[in-house]
């Protein structure tokens, strides 16, 4: 098995969603020990946004790319082809101003490629990112499961899906900005959620 990790709070330190995505991988690696583990923290090592260059990069033809040019398309090669390895996903995945952060968007902005990951066909689009399981470690500081508030969870559904990855267990900690007691009861309900969803 191949577990990848990817912590997209901005927060090098004491996230919550990283907390989380730490103790499910570190479920999984228990239930499964000869599994190999990837992790990718997105604010300590932040990917590049795309911008007009990884643009100009992406669409330039991989033989007629300059070195600058075909370096950043590489940066982008290399989360997906982490993806493509992975049996298992595990995305931490804090809610900021109702939806994901910028560094989790960055990252699905460089594995979302045209031919690779999807493709386009006679019948509609179709996710080549198959046969992955995966986890996503939700928290959040209100209440939003369930409610019109909670968009983050429908955009990750549709960006997964399209992908080609359908079996996505959303595991949540809201209420972090609700007083230690609210604290408290997050942590142990989300620590429940993974005991009894992650195998």
């Amino acid at each position: 098995m191949n577990i990848l990790q990817i912590n997209s709070s901005a927060r090098a330190t004491g996230s919550e969603s990283t907390r989380m995505a730490d103790a499910i991988v570190a479920k999984l690696a228990a239930a499964h020990p000869e599994a190999t583990v990837v992790r990718r923290d997105l604010a300590t090592d932040p990917h590049p946004v795309l911008d007009q260059d990884a643009l100009s990069a992406l669409f330039t033809p991989a033989d007629a790319r300059t070195p600058e040019q075909a370096a950043r398309v590489a940066l982008d090669d290399a989360l997906i082809a982490q993806v493509q390895a992975a049996d298992v996903i595990v995305l931490g995945a804090p809610m900021y101003n109702f939806g994901m952060t910028v560094q989790l968007k960055g990252w699905f902005d460089a594995i979302a490629r045209a031919g690779v990951t999807f493709r386009y066909t006679a019948s509609g689009p179709e996710g080549l990112l198959k046969n992955k399981k995966v986890y996503v470690a939700l928290s959040r500081g209100g209440m939003h499961r369930g409610a019109v508030t909670d968009t983050q969870v429908p955009h990750l559904k549709t960006l997964l899906g399209f992908l080609g990855m359908t079996d996505v267990t959303f595991i949540y900690s809201e209420g972090h900005g609700m007083g230690e007691e609210a604290v408290a009861k997050a942590r142990e309900a989300a620590n429940a959620e993974i005991a009894l969803a992650v195998a």
